[in-house]
């Protein structure tokens, strides 16, 4: 009774702790890291077919690399405590909680290196393998491979061994590898901050467009300045530069022909391979622009935006 009572206490409250938060933070980190990589790919090989936002594409790519700034360190620290907590005390290396966590670790890696193998075969024999393809599963295969291998060593080995230096070595150098090169595509806050201008630049003068073909469908004449469009019933004002208050530029072309010609300045070129967020305006048209001040020119078409008086 006495060699009983003189044994020290298992801590299951924080085994359970430690090892959840280990696995979590593993999990999060490596959907980051993939996150992370398939928004290069998709950047550096981009496809015609394959448009996407620039809001949603840089806000993944911030999400992604926050998360592996702040998660991945997290898991590193804890996985190394717990290794140091293994030596000394080895029954919290053989628990049940440590087993089940790793095991399904193991379970969750090996379904995805199965479904990441399925998909390829999958395109292969449909026609689809393109090289961003190609690099998106390999990204699959290598994330869930160097998972999946680590884990299967240790969980077989009753004391930590020097792979779990190598491990954590070598996901630390693809982590920051990683991260460095998506300020390369993202650029600084600043930078950010300055296309966020432009987009908004751009929702603006494509909201004015909108609002210059409905006068014109009411009225059938363009209007004179764009202080025409403001209608106090409707409460719409016409938007001026966010970033620099001044009132965007308008003037008609032509009249007869319904042409006229919007201006902004913009503080960065334009992605190619990227949608703007008002791609589904009825009035959108191509936005693409340069740094500087750039002039859109528009010529509303009668036929398909006719007055309103001659819609039966």
């Amino acid at each position: 009774m006495e060699n009983i009572e003189t044994q020290p206490k298992r801590n299951i409250p924080r085994d359970l702790f430690l090892h959840l938060l280990a696995i979590v933070t593993l999990y999060w980190s490596a959907i980051s890291f993939v996150t992370l990589l398939w928004q290069h790919i998709n950047y550096y090989f981009p496809d015609n077919l394959s448009y996407f936002y620039y809001s949603g594409f840089t806000s993944l790519i911030r999400f992604s690399v926050s998360s592996l700034i702040i998660i991945f360190p997290i898991f590193i620290a804890v996985s190394w405590f717990l290794n140091r907590i293994y030596l000394k005390e080895s029954e919290v290396r053989e628990s049940k909680i440590r087993k089940w966590l790793i095991y399904l670790t193991l379970f969750i890696a090996a379904l995805v290196i199965i479904g990441d193998m399925v998909s390829v075969i999958n395109a292969l024999l449909g026609g689809e393998i393109k090289v961003r393809f190609i690099l998106k599963a390999l990204s699959i295969l290598l994330t869930a491979g160097l998972i999946f291998g680590y884990y299967l060593d240790d969980v077989r080995k009753s004391i930590p061994t020097k792979s779990a230096k190598y491990f954590a070595w070598v996901t630390s150098a693809l982590a920051l590898i990683v991260v460095i090169s998506s300020f390369f595509i993202v650029g600084t806050p600043n930078t950010a901050r300055l296309i966020q201008f432009d987009e908004q630049k751009i929702s603006d003068l494509s909201d004015i467009q909108g609002q210059i073909v409905n006068y014109w469908q009411k009225k059938e004449v363009l209007p004179n300045s764009l202080s025409d469009l403001n209608d106090q019933i409707m409460g719409y004002k016409v938007p001026v530069d966010s970033q620099s208050d001044a009132a965007y530029e308008y003037s008609v072309k032509n009249a007869t022909t319904l042409t006229f010609e919007l201006c902004a300045t913009f503080n960065k070129k334009s992605l190619d391979n990227i949608k703007q967020p008002y791609s589904t305006s009825a009035y959108n048209q191509n936005w693409q622009h340069e740094a500087g001040r750039v002039c859109f020119e528009r010529t509303i078409d009668k036929q398909l935006y006719p007055p309103y008086s001659k819609i039966k």
